[in-house]
């Protein structure tokens, strides 16, 4: 179980099966790696999603109220002046507008966008959501007020605030950038609470520069967005909360109980989301490369040993597969001869046996 440790250079021990990422994001684990040796990685969606929630909600009322920089002018008052005539007579340039009423385009609506959008609706917002991937679950879960649109540019346009919930694949990479910077209205303000590199940093430091935006916040700080009077940066504290961090490591521990205990496989990162009850008292689990007559080798192997297959469940993702058969029978001489023969196949990087 970790969090955010680097495991990129780290060498993996043969023995290890399964390694569980307690918060939803995964790029500090080297996926291609870990599945070449056979070891299943999880994370752990929707465990911070309220924590990130939360976090998302106060920045959307701190910046419309502009409540940090208020804060910090009252904090330097010079020693000796009088208080509550200077901020009397000041106070004015701090005014700020109220949500309720405004637009809200939530981009992804997942665990933590619909939570978002969700919140949006209880303030009395209005709330357009763009998810082009949204889950039956996530459907469920959205108040009916959150209008749907049919691209990002809709959902852009005209919102008041933009916050990004995506994770960062190679479609999500740059999601926000110069183009749609320029849909924005100029007194929007944008978020970006999921993962550096979804929102082209530099575009936003010239949409600031040029006028197209008027604050952005994010979790993720780099070098070129500092003290930048326009960006408010949060140091990646969106899931830092003791519920998060509690709710996230129990369904990392629950994850690795039930993989080690049935081969399942929900929420795995790296292998096909499999699960499956027992058709028999013995259960193997392959995980292997996903090539022609994988399934030839693997069945040939189990009748060369003995084994009648009570059940067989094949799943791909990408480059490799995972396959459950459940068996009937087995003695600690069937158990050498089939493992023996599963491991002796090129393209197989582990093998299980788990008893129910």
């Amino acid at each position: 179980m970790i969090r955010s440790v680097d495991l990129h250079d780290h060498q993996f021990p043969a023995a290890l099966k399964v390694i569980a990422r307690c918060g939803a994001g995964f790029n500090n684990i080297p996926l291609e790696r870990a599945t070449e040796q056979g070891i299943a990685v999880f994370n752990t969606p929707g465990g911070n999603a309220n924590a990130v929630k939360e976090l998302v909600v106060a920045l959307l009322i701190a910046s419309s109220r502009n409540l940090l920089q208020a804060a910090q002018w009252s904090a330097q008052a010079a020693p000796g002046a009088d208080i509550t005539l200077r901020t009397e007579q000041q106070k004015t340039k701090f005014n700020g507008q109220e949500i309720i009423g405004r637009r809200l385009a939530v981009i992804g609506l997942g665990h933590v966008g619909s939570l978002v959008a969700n919140a949006g609706v209880a303030l009395g917002m209005e709330v357009v959501g763009y998810d082009p991937y949204l889950s039956v679950e996530s459907a469920w879960n959205l108040a009916r007020e959150v209008k749907r649109t049919a691209t990002i540019e809709e959902a852009i346009a005209g919102a008041d605030f933009i916050t990004v919930h995506v994770p960062k694949n190679e479609e999500t990479t740059g999601l926000i950038g110069a183009a749609e910077l320029r849909l924005m209205k100029k007194t929007a303000v944008l978020l970006n609470y999921s993962r550096l590199g979804i929102v082209d940093n530099a575009a936003v430091v010239a949409a600031l520069a040029n006028g197209n935006c008027q604050h952005y916040c994010t979790d993720f700080s780099e070098e070129q967005i500092l003290n930048n009077p326009g960006i408010t940066i949060t140091p990646h504290i969106g899931g830092s909360t003791h519920e998060a961090e509690a709710s996230c490591s129990q369904i990392a521990a629950r994850e690795i109980m039930d993989y080690l205990a049935t081969g399942n496989t929900v929420n795995s990162v790296n292998l096909p989301n499999v699960q499956a009850p027992f058709a028999g008292p013995y259960r193997l689990t392959i995980i292997h490369r996903n090539i022609p007559n994988m399934l030839g080798q693997i069945t040939t192997a189990i009748a060369g040993a003995g084994l009648n297959i009570e059940n067989l469940l094949n799943r791909a993702r990408g480059d490799f597969a995972y396959t459950i058969v459940d068996v009937n029978q087995m003695t600690p001489a069937i158990e050498r001869a089939v493992l023996a023969a599963l491991d002796k196949i090129p393209a197989v990087s582990r093998v299980r046996l788990i008893e129910r």
